[in-house]
């Protein structure tokens, strides 16, 4: 095509059919004729339909443009009024000279007809239909009839004639030059807020001066006008101010008050505005005031995510840091939300804004709520949330030491609680990091121990306790709960003497006639019925308590709690041998007991009484302890006194030097600049630092895609093809995946010496997509080309496959229609997935929950076990939660949990075990699990191909 071709393809107008025409074939147009000439109000709708129908299909129709005028257009009906408009703005208007037909004086005076109609609704119609007209002849004899809708009595014409002269000003100029001042005179008289709204916006686009001078006239009432005028002058001040720093000084008054107005949406704009005016710390503590505000009142979560966000980008800008962190505490009233997610977010903003100047009014709060979630009303989720706040009130315990001796006494009380797990951990740092406070946290601990039903928690108190018990007097006290802990020993003894005794005392209730007695008693319903209620009742004694904690842990089956506790049992007996206090019998009695436990546990084990008889691994831990007691002098009692804690020590030092460098690593993400960036004269900042310079640039960039960069190998692998090139009609397409978004932008070649006529991509698509719009029909010349445009929508991460077929006409032939079938587009799941991080006890529980698995054979040829995971890592776009540390050296067996999450919120977690066998090939398996069975499928089905591709 011409550029003048292309000019005028442009301009058409751009119609999306949603229906097309019920019956199989097209009406003939002589049927049609007949409709439209003869036929009642219905059937004349019905054929204007089927006409429009199929002119966007590419028939013309020229004859039936008479008809329409003689027998269509002097109708008043609402229906057929509405119909004519979208047929005058897809009709050709001009002959195939380009100039205007003769018919189309007939239109205008129809035009000018309705300007003047009485009913407002088709007035109103017809002017937002002259704002889609692109011919000045037309439009030149209504410009007295749309003045005149300015001072319309009804609301509705007024707003569509401001909409109508502005369109009409910006293409044609000539026609109305005085618009600028008559729109001004009109603003200052109007009262309906849409209509001011309608010529504010017009006075922006055409003449700022004239706008700011209105603004500059009521700046003191801005604060009364309506929302959508308000959300205006924000676009005006923000404009301007962009363009004019000189300007921000006049206008920031404005955006003050706007902070004030009843909308959210105003005080959204207006505080993300105002931080692009100034860096004042008096205007981001406004701002930072303005969206908390917002949070708190509105009810909407995905707000208050979406103003969560702009907190979080204002505490990214270092100048505005100190600010946030003297906001804390407002922020940290969010967490009255009831979304955990919420609560969540903004727990995390507020733990990177705690310093030391206001960590003791931050920690007071959140044992406060630690405080409220024990009773558990007003909350939902309240495990959750409790979890959320003790792992907050751990890491600021563990960033500012001199607040943990606030924190530990709080936590403590949770040790018997859901989220002990979490506790315990912190716990276990304070223990080495606070050595004064030892006492009383051993002494607190023991009291709880009996408490604890927990394994998991069960296993680190005992480390603890074998750990930092180290004077006489603690030692005597911890086996003393460990024994009250336990129940009477030993174990199978005590439990077979209290079975027997149950048993005689059942035969005894039996022989006594105490059996249970059937008790009948008549109840009254609901409904006023009667009806017999039967009881059975027993004078028999009841059943015997509860056993102790750890006594039933270890009947239960579970005896790696029994491994620690013989652990924490040698350590003490092995200190206790060490210190100068005792005497020689009080030492040999502490080591006798320990044994006795030790031994007791054992038996049980084995004995048949538990649930689980005892695994190999536990009973070799135990009895290593009981040989290593048996001679204390041993070298092995080095590695219970001194190494194990020496290697925690190592792992809180490793840690530490873990969260240092990231933290270190972020600073620098955020402040450095390179030397050859490009830097805005007028503010003299990096572009890192102007996260909020220019919101609305931002935005746009962000929802065309424009700021992506791409190298072209990057695109070229998402060119797919679709047919041959022996086709008569070649296609390929090119696949841009944006957010939600599967944009195809298809290559279709004529390689006939035949003009093709409507010419059609059909599509269809397997999987979670769906296709938006039907793509439009086109007529292709003898070896010309064309591009057709499609969108996708994606809903989840799962495999799609998107297929179909190219179907066309001829020019002059009489056979049936052709068909070229494409090969099938399959999308790739990667566009998708994001690497994310999150601790081990969340991977735990989800692991846990997440009821879909997949698991996927490892088959591949390369060599090693390390290069074979960064080769998993690449091919599924997952994160490694394993340490680093945890993955050094060279062995012959490799485990390690990868984590990943969807654009669409959901979880894909993996667990890599692999070995490297006798003859030097890897094996193992990749398990898989995640919420839906689509992401979990596909991960698999990727490593597959992954693995047949790297061989």
């Amino acid at each position: 095509p011409t550029v003048k071709q292309k000019t005028k393809m442009a301009e058409a107008p751009c119609y999306t059919v949603i229906s097309d025409v019920d019956e199989a074939e097209p009406p003939s147009e002589h049927s049609l004729k007949q409709d439209l000439e003869k036929g009642d109000l219905r059937t004349k709708a019905a054929a204007l339909k089927k006409v429009i129908l199929l002119m966007m299909q590419g028939d013309k129709f020229p004859s039936l443009l008479m008809i329409i005028i003689r027998f269509v257009m002097p109708q008043d009906d609402h229906t057929l009024k509405k119909l004519l408009l979208l047929y005058w703005e897809i009709v050709p208007k001009t002959s195939a000279d380009g100039k205007l037909l003769h018919e189309m004086i007939l239109v205008c005076d129809a035009y000018r007809r309705d300007l003047q109609h009485p009913n407002e609704f088709i007035r109103g119609s017809t002017l937002r239909f002259l704002c889609k007209l692109k011919e000045p002849e037309l439009l030149e004899p209504l410009m007295p009839a749309i003045r005149e809708c300015l001072s319309h009595r009804h609301s509705y014409v007024r707003r569509n004639a401001v909409l109508a002269i502005y369109t009409i000003f910006k293409n044609f100029e000539h026609l109305i030059p005085d618009a600028p001042e008559l729109i001004q005179n009109v603003l200052e008289v109007e009262q309906d807020a849409s209509c001011k709204r309608n010529a504010f916006m017009m006075l922006i686009a055409v003449d700022q001066a004239r706008a700011l001078d209105y603004l500059s006239t009521c700046i003191d009432q801005v604060q009364s006008f309506n929302e959508i005028l308000q959300l205006v002058i924000v676009e005006l001040v923000q404009k301007v101010c962009r363009t004019d720093v000189s300007q921000r000084a006049r206008f920031i008054r404005v955006v003050y008050n706007l902070l004030e107005s009843s909308s959210g949406a105003v005080r959204y704009e207006a505080a993300g505005t105002l931080v692009t005016l100034t860096s004042a710390p008096t205007a981001v503590t406004e701002a930072a005031r303005a969206y908390t505000e917002l949070i708190l009142k509105e009810a909407d979560n995905n707000v208050k995510l979406i103003v969560l966000d702009r907190l979080t980008e204002l505490k990214n800008n270092p100048q505005h840091e100190r600010v946030m962190q003297n906001a804390v505490m407002d922020i940290l009233r969010v967490v009255a939300a009831s979304d955990v997610q919420v609560r969540k977010k903004t727990l995390d903003l507020c733990l990177e804004l705690v310093v030391s100047r206001n960590v003791a009014e931050v920690v007071n709060f959140l044992k406060k709520e630690l405080a409220k979630t024990s009773g558990g009303e007003g909350f939902d989720k309240v495990d959750e949330y409790r979890q959320l706040l003790v792992r907050a009130l751990h890491s600021i315990g563990v960033r500012f030491p001199e607040a943990a001796t606030a924190i530990v006494p709080q936590l403590m009380e949770f040790l018997c609680d859901s989220s002990a797990s979490d506790v315990i951990l912190f716990v276990r740092e304070a223990f080495e990091r606070m050595p004064q406070l030892r006492s009383d946290m051993l002494g607190k601990l023991l009291d709880n121990f009996g408490q604890i039903r927990a394994g998991k928690v069960s296993r680190a108190t005992l480390w603890i306790i074998g750990e930092y018990a180290t004077t006489a007097a603690d030692i005597r006290s911890a086996i003393k709960h460990i024994r009250l802990a336990l129940g009477p020993l030993p174990i199978v003894d005590t439990e077979l003497r209290a079975a027997a005794d149950a048993a005689a005392a059942a035969e005894a209730a039996a022989a006594d006639g105490l059996a249970p007695k059937v008790v009948t008693k008549t109840r009254i319903t609901a409904d006023g019925t009667y009806a017999t209620e039967s009881t059975y009742v027993s004078s028999a004694p009841l059943a015997t308590a509860e056993k102790p904690a750890l006594r039933k842990l270890l009947l239960d089956g579970d005896f790696f709690v029994g491994a620690a506790l013989a652990a924490t049992l040698a350590k003490m007996a092995l200190r206790f041998e060490t210190l100068p206090e005792p005497d020689a019998k009080q030492k040999n009695a502490v080591r006798a007991e320990a044994m006795f436990i030790m031994a007791s546990i054992v038996h049980a084990g084995k004995s048949g009484l538990a649930s689980t008889p005892i695994d190999d691994d536990s009973n070799d831990r135990i009895m290593f302890c009981l040989r290593v007691l048996s001679d204390p002098a041993s070298p092995l009692a080095e590695v219970f006194l001194r190494d194990c804690q020496r290697a925690f020590q190592a792992m809180l030092a490793a840690m530490a030097h873990l969260q240092e460098s990231t933290k270190t690593q972020t600073k620098k993400d955020v402040v450095a600049v390179q030397a050859d960036d490009l830097i805005t004269f007028r503010s003299l900042k990096s572009k890192e630092e102007q996260v909020l310079e220019d919101q609305f640039e931002l935005d746009l960039r962000q929802a065309t895609g424009a700021g992506e960069t791409r190298d072209t190998s990057s695109k070229l692998s998402k060119v797919f093809q679709l047919s041959g090139f022996s086709d008569p009609v070649y296609a390929e397409a090119y696949v841009h995946v944006h957010q939600y978004d599967i944009l195809l932008d298809v290559l279709v070649v004529n390689q006939t010496s035949d003009t093709l006529q409507n010419l059609t991509l059909e599509l269809a698509t397997l999987g979670d997509l769906k296709l938006t719009e039907k793509p439009s029909t086109h007529t292709i010349g003898p070896h010309d080309f064309c591009s057709i445009k499609a969108n996708v929508k994606v809903s989840s991460t799962e495999t799609g496959i998107i297929f179909g077929n190219i179907v066309y006409d001829v020019s002059g032939a009489s056979a049936d229609r052709n068909v070229v079938v494409l090969n099938d587009i399959h999308i790739d799941i990667m566009d998708y997935i994001t690497p994310a991080y999150c601790a081990e006890s969340d991977f735990r529980s989800m692991w846990v929950e997440f009821e879909w698995e997949n698991k996927v054979a490892v088959r591949t040829s390369i060599a090693t076990l390390k290069a074979y995971f960064d080769h998993l890592l690449k091919t599924t776009n997952m994160r490694c939660l394993t340490p680093d540390s945890a993955l050094q050296g060279e062995c012959d067996f490799f485990a390690a949990n990868l984590y990943a999450r969807s654009v669409f919120g959901e979880d894909a977690l993996a667990n890599v075990s692999l070995e490297r066998t006798a003859d030097g090939q890897i094996s193992g398996h990749i398990r898989i699990r995640s919420k839906t069975q689509g992401i979990a499928l596909s991960l698999g089905d990727k490593i597959t191909l992954s693995q047949k591709s790297a061989d």
